[in-house]
């Protein structure tokens, strides 16, 4: 279930954005479209639980973020998320197995070899998985990072313009991916994007909300 009632954000020393009411049955999935600049990021990082409304009420996977303490976000999120943020954040330091393998040792659990190596194959990365981040193609990286937010198989699944980086073949792989492991596992999945690939792959299976600009929101705010 997705709800969002009142919500709003507030920018340190600007404006504070307004979202649109939305209330989304279990197992509906969402689209987030809209220029850049329009607040998708900031909108996913709130469902995420990675920042803080200045008001309203915002219910995600079932919690009710608003109502939880840091400590409970992060169990929340160890839980119920996989997130493809914009900014991969995969581990220099480490290879692309090494990477997938960090989510299960951060939450104190025995690695999924199998789960990995399932991952590893669907998206077409076994010959990848000794290599570290700086080897790969922004395209190789993206997936990795897809990848990563599959392995535990969360009840909620956020991605930020998962596409972005993907030529035609490798996003109608991922999309797929998605969109079959959100069926799958139950999961509620919603992408941010103003890739036109995206709306034409998925836009039959997700509600569609489009993101005014901010100037407009901010105005309606007001």
């Amino acid at each position: 279930m997705i709800v969002l009632q009142g919500l709003r954000y507030r920018y340190a020393q600007g404006p504070e954005i307004a979202f649109a009411d939305l209330s989304l049955p279990p197992g509906q999935g969402l689209l987030l479209r809209g220029a850049s600049g329009s607040g998708k990021s900031t909108l996913l990082a709130l469902m995420a639980g990675l920042l803080s409304a200045s008001a309203g009420r915002l219910e995600m996977a079932g919690a009710e973020l608003g109502r939880l303490s840091p400590r409970q976000r992060d169990a929340w999120r160890g839980a119920c998320l996989g997130f493809v943020p914009q900014r991969l954040h995969l581990s220099a330091a480490l290879t692309v197995r090494d990477n997938l393998a960090l989510p299960y040792l951060s939450a104190g659990l025995p690695v999924d070899h199998a789960r990995i190596d399932e991952l590893l194959q669907r998206l077409e990365l076994q010959a990848l998985a000794p290599r570290r981040p700086h080897q790969l193609s922004l395209g190789q990286a993206q997936r990795v990072a897809l990848a990563r937010a599959l392995l535990r198989r969360p009840k909620l699944l956020l991605a930020d313009e998962p596409t972005a980086n993907l030529d035609d073949e490798s996003a109608g792989a991922a999309l797929n991916l998605l969109s079959q492991a959100a069926r799958e596992q139950g999961a509620t999945l919603v992408l941010a994007t103003h890739d036109s690939r995206v709306a034409q792959a998925l836009g039959g299976e997700l509600h569609d909300m489009r993101l005014p600009k901010l100037m407009a929101m901010n105005e309606a705010a007001r």
